[in-house]
Order: structure tokens, then C-alpha cells, then sequence
């Protein structure tokens, strides 16, 4: 036989076993689990990892892996405040303000409004030098923030996705899902 028909069968063979691993990777990549805080449900990736929140103003802790070259995981910290602790702008400039740009002012802040059923959420992202004192001192480069702002007539929902830049990108996506899965839990 000819070795370019030889070499194209070998190929094909090639491919049609790793169309299926590809096939299960996508499908495991697909798995959540559910949530339950505060009185909402939503849907996170099966991988992230629900723990004990470390403060009692935390209802929800879930760490988040880390993208390959990091070696950080990401956290997702859901807040809830009743009354709202100030406006959807205020909320948004607090989180500005916990981030740097190497001249030592705050990166421009990006929002949008998704849609979760009948609730409006604002989605905000910010990236640069991240510094915190709550829960404990952080200084960390090369961090992002995606967060979402859920006010309802009685609390604030604050969800909180944090950590290192490339990590929290490749997490977007996941958490855009998740908010849009959300739903008030009866």
C-alpha cells in the first residue's frame, strides 16, 4: 500500500481515539453541582470546591482551580447585606478601589447588566495590583476581580470572584453561567 493512504489511516486512526477523551473532557468540564446561600441556588462547575466560609459577613467560600502557570487558586466569596449596603455604584467604586495600576491609581472598571430570570444583575471586572486588609492583608500582582451585584428589595448579593489574573479569565465564563442559573431558593 502506498504510504501516504498508510499514513492517512494511521491518522485517522489517531484521531478517532482521541475524538472521544476530547468528547469526555468537554462533558466533565460541563458537570456542576448546586448551590445553596442565603436563599439562592445557582449552578457552579463540579470542580469548584464549596468550604467553610472563614468570616461570619462570608455566606459562601468556593475556591476556584487554578489555570495552568498559576499557583493560586481563584476564591469565589458570595456577601449578602441586608438593605444593600449602598448602591450598585457605590459597590462598584469600593471594588475599583481595592485595585492598582503601576502608577498607583485604579484601573478603569468594566460593568454590564445580565439577566437571570426577572433579576438584573451587574457584572463588574476589574485587574491590576490587588490590596486588601479584610479578611486578612493581601498584596497580590497580576490579580482580577469579576464580580456580580444582585440588589433585591431586602438584602444585597454580593458575589466575589477574585484571584490570579489568568485564572478568574478562564473562570468567567463558569461564573456568567452561574449567575445566570441563579434563582431564589424557597
Amino acid at each position: 500500500m502506498n504510504r501516504s493512504i498508510l499514513g492517512t489511516i494511521a491518522s485517522m486512526g489517531l484521531l478517532l481515539a482521541v475524538v472521544p477523551a476530547l468528547q469526555a473532557q468537554d462533558a466533565k468540564a460541563k458537570e456542576t453541582q448546586t448551590v445553596k446561600a442565603g436563599g439562592l441556588s445557582f449552578e457552579v462547575p463540579a470542580d469548584w470546591k464549596v468550604n467553610q466560609p472563614r468570616s461570619q459577613m462570608r455566606l459562601l467560600e468556593i475556591a476556584v482551580p487554578p489555570a495552568e502557570g498559576d499557583n493560586k487558586p481563584g476564591e469565589l466569596v458570595l456577601f449578602a447585606f441586608p438593605g444593600g449596603a449602598g448602591t450598585v455604584q457605590m459597590n462598584v467604586q469600593r471594588w475599583q478601589q481595592q485595585f492598582y495600576t503601576e502608577d498607583g491609581g485604579h484601573p478603569d472598571i468594566e460593568t454590564e447588566t445580565i439577566k437571570a430570570g426577572d433579576a438584573e444583575i451587574t457584572v463588574v471586572e476589574a485587574a491590576g495590583r490587588y490590596k486588601t486588609q479584610i479578611p486578612a492583608p493581601v498584596d497580590e500582582p497580576n490579580f482580577r476581580l469579576i464580580g456580580g451585584i444582585y440588589p433585591t428589595a431586602r438584602t444585597g448579593y454580593f458575589f466575589k470572584l477574585v484571584g490570579p489574573d489568568k485564572t478568574i479569565q478562564e473562570a468567567g465564563p463558569a461564573f456568567r453561567e452561574m449567575l445566570q442559573s441563579m434563582k431564589i431558593s424557597r
